[in-house]
C-alpha cells in the first residue's frame, strides 16, 4: 500500500509515522514505524507500506490501515541512530523509554562517532516543546530525580565525562504520570542539547507530566556497558 507524506512547513521534516495493520475484523494484528526523512518544505512524499509480519499472501489496502500516530521534527534536529556520524562528531539519541507504577523514565545516549575526544560535565540541556514545537511553560526542570518520587537519586554529583571516539555517555528523564488538581500537561517534544551552544536534536517523548509540574533530568554518567553503538534506539 502507498501512502503520502505532505510537508506544509517551511522547512524540510523529516516525520515518523506508527500504523496499525489490522485483520477482516478490524482487529489490531501488527504494527508499523516508518520514517520519512527530509521532506521539503511544500512537497509530497509518497512511500511505500512495509507489510511488518502482516501475511504476504493477504493484500494491505489502506481499509486494513489506521495511523496511530505522526511525529514530525525538523530535519537538521532529526536523531540519527545510524549511517554516517554527524558533523559535530556526536550522535545524539533518545530510547523507547519505560513506565511502571506511574513512573515514566527515558533514556538518552551520547556517543562519540568523531575522531577526537569530546568532554563535558553536568546534564542535558532541555527545552519542552507543544506538538507546534512552542514552547511550553510552567514546568519546573530539576538537575537530578532525587524530587521524582520512586524514580531514585542520581546518587553522585555531576562529574567530568570524556568521551574517546566509540564511547558514550547516558542521561536520563524521569517524571511521574499524576493527575490530582488541574490541569493535566502532556509535552509531546523535547528539543535536546548535550551542553549549551551544543547542536540540538528533537525527540518526541510525549512527556504525560500529569500535573505535577515536575520534570527531573539525571547528569551525564560514561555509559559503562562500553560504546552507544549498536543500542536500540541510541
Amino acid at each position: 500500500m502507498q501512502y503520502d507524506v505532505t510537508n506544509p512547513g517551511s522547512e524540510p521534516f523529516t516525520y515518523t509515522i506508527t500504523f496499525s495493520l489490522m485483520d477482516e475484523q478490524g482487529r489490531a494484528m501488527s504494527s508499523v514505524e516508518e520514517t520519512v526523512a527530509s521532506v521539503g518544505a511544500g512537497k509530497t512524499v509518497r512511500r511505500t507500506l512495509d507489510h511488518g509480519g502482516y501475511p504476504a499472501d493477504e493484500a494491505l489496502d489502506a481499509g486494513r490501515v489506521r495511523i496511530l500516530d505522526v511525529e514530525r521534527v525538523p530535519s537538521d534536529e532529526a536523531p540519527v541512530p545510524a549511517g554516517p556520524c554527524p558533523a559535530s562528531g556526536l550522535r545524539l539519541t533518545a530510547d523507547q523509554g519505560d513506565a511502571a507504577m506511574g513512573l515514566r523514565v527515558v533514556g538518552l545516549h551520547l556517543e562519540n562517532c568523531g575522531d577526537r575526544a569530546y568532554s563535558l560535565e553536568g546534564y542535558p540541556v532541555l527545552q519542552l516543546l507543544d506538538a507546534e514545537h512552542q514552547p511550553v511553560d510552567g514546568i519546573e526542570i530539576l538537575r537530578g530525580t532525587e524530587g521524582i518520587p520512586m524514580a531514585g537519586g542520581d546518587g553522585e554529583a555531576p562529574r567530568p565525562v570524556t568521551l574517546r571516539p566509540g564511547e558514550a555517555a547516558v542521561s536520563g528523564l524521569a517524571w511521574r504520570n499524576t493527575t490530582e488538581f488541574g490541569e493535566a500537561v502532556t509535552v509531546p517534544y523535547v528539543r535536546v542539547r548535550a551542553e549549551a551552544g551544543s547542536d540540538p536534536m528533537m525527540v518526541a517523548p510525549h512527556l504525560d507530566l500529569g500535573t505535577t509540574g515536575e520534570l527531573g533530568v539525571r547528569a551525564w554518567r560514561k555509559d559503562a556497558s562500553g560504546s552507544g553503538a549498536g543500542r536500540p534506539g541510541a
